[in-house]
């Protein structure tokens, strides 16, 4: 029999650089039937004597914690929002986490929830594809003097969807003071020069001044001819006898050039928001939605000024040139009516009646009458926008609902019954 003799060259050093090397030490010295001192190792590694000891015995720290994220309660929430079937739109993360923080209780910063929609590839994807290109091109920082200039814009044709299927294309006019960036929005369906000139003049009372320069576009409400590189543009006559009893100049911008109106043009993104909310509010409810982000955003840091515009707007409007008297001032502002709600919940406008919302019964509402249409506002809210029609009753139906439920000393089947009501009332008053 032939014996076969196989040398082994064992490696018996075993360096202990840190406490991880500790089990190969022990199985070393157990397979030789050698003790471990302990505390030898502890003062050499600089450590106590029972943190040694935990690792002799095979203990690892783990390298990452398994820590749920306390976003992942509103996954499916999240989910359902981006899917293709829901209508409402965020072009943007911070809209998302707006939303979520205003209508989910989302507790949580900014940059986390970046990081949370970053790591969740079918989340990630769909802000990809709202992306759009960057221009790449410097742009030169300036600032400017308190009461110097504001810059005024619209953001135009935004189709918005209303929660009772109405498509509406609305537009959000946007005044801003270029040193504080205190702004006004306001919503309105009509471009027209009487809705701009009556805006100006309100925006200008809120502040109780007037800046220097006014910073425009080119729209055709102000400009006859567009500024260009090469032409000065020449504002219209009305906008520039406006300027004249304001006593400011208009400054319009070379067209094709925003960046000249980057303090404004920025802060449009923020309406962006308005897409998260399609199909949720009706006409009145999306004026006050945008009232309420228009507060916000007024109370709220500013990064490029480093500091809050409400705050910043209390030292401003004293360097603010002085009003003109209110007769000039009235002259521009769409006319107001006042009318007092009748028993039936509603108001009259050339001898035909338009309802009002539930709770308003008795008290006095003013008019505004544009673009075919009909305002009513309670002291500053707009609370119903009509069309104006030659019939005598014009219901809107949550309104007949409202004043029906409160007549009744029974909840059960009002739909079905305001629903029959109306047709009947449509039926009989339907001839214009």
């Amino acid at each position: 029999m032939n014996i076969v003799h196989i040398q082994l060259n064992i490696n018996t050093n075993v360096e202990v650089e840190c406490l991880t090397d500790l089990p190969k030490l022990k199985m070393l010295l157990e397979s030789s039937n050698m003790k471990i001192n302990k505390s030898q190792l502890a003062r050499e590694l600089g450590v106590d004597r029972r943190t040694v000891a935990k690792y002799l015995d095979g203990y690892t720290k783990k390298k990452t914690r398994n820590k749920a994220s306390k976003i992942d309660e509103h996954y499916n929430t999240i989910q359902t929002l981006l899917s293709e079937e829901s209508p409402q739109i965020f072009y943007y993360k911070r809209v998302l986490w707006q939303y979520l923080k205003d209508n989910h209780n989302l507790n949580c910063s900014l940059s986390n929830f970046r990081a949370y929609i970053s790591k969740k590839q079918e989340f990630q994807q769909y802000f990809d594809s709202k992306s759009g290109k960057r221009s790449n091109r410097e742009v030169v920082r300036f600032e400017t003097p308190p009461g110097e200039q504001a810059q005024l814009d619209w953001k135009e044709n935004i189709k918005y969807i209303t929660k009772e299927g109405e498509v509406l294309y609305v537009n959000i006019l946007v005044f801003l003071l270029s040193h504080s960036r205190f702004r006004i929005y306001l919503l309105s369906i009509s471009k027209s020069q009487s809705v701009l000139l009556s805006f100006l003049t309100e925006c200008f009372e809120t502040i109780g001044g007037v800046p220097k320069t006014l910073l425009v576009d080119n729209m055709k409400t102000i400009m006859d001819d567009s500024r260009t590189q090469y032409q000065k543009g020449k504002v219209n006559n009305r906008f520039d006898q406006f300027a004249k009893d304001f006593g400011f100049e208009v400054r319009p911008c070379i067209a094709g050039r925003p960046r000249t109106k980057g303090k404004v043009e920025a802060p449009m993104k923020i309406l962006d928001e308005i897409h998260a909310y399609q199909g949720k509010f009706n006409y009145e409810e999306l004026n006050q939605y945008i009232e309420k982000l228009c507060n916000r955003v007024n109370h709220e840091y500013n990064q490029g000024t480093g500091g809050i515009p409400i705050l910043q707007f209390q030292k401003e409007k004293a360097l603010l040139s002085s009003l003109p008297n209110k007769q000039i001032r009235d002259a521009y502002k769409i006319n107001h009516t006042l009318v007092k709600v009748n028993s039936s919940n509603m108001i009259t406008y050339k001898s035909n009646q338009y309802s009002v919302p539930a709770g308003y019964l008795g008290k006095t509402v003013s008019l505004q009458i544009y673009d075919n249409h009909l305002h009513v506002y309670y002291n500053t809210e707009l609370i119903v926008r009509h069309e104006i029609k030659k019939r005598k009753l014009n219901y809107k139906e949550e309104h007949y609902k409202q004043t029906l439920a409160n007549q009744l000393p029974y909840k059960d089947d009002i739909e079905e019954l305001a629903l029959k009501n109306l047709a009947a009332i449509n039926e009989v008053y339907s001839h214009e």
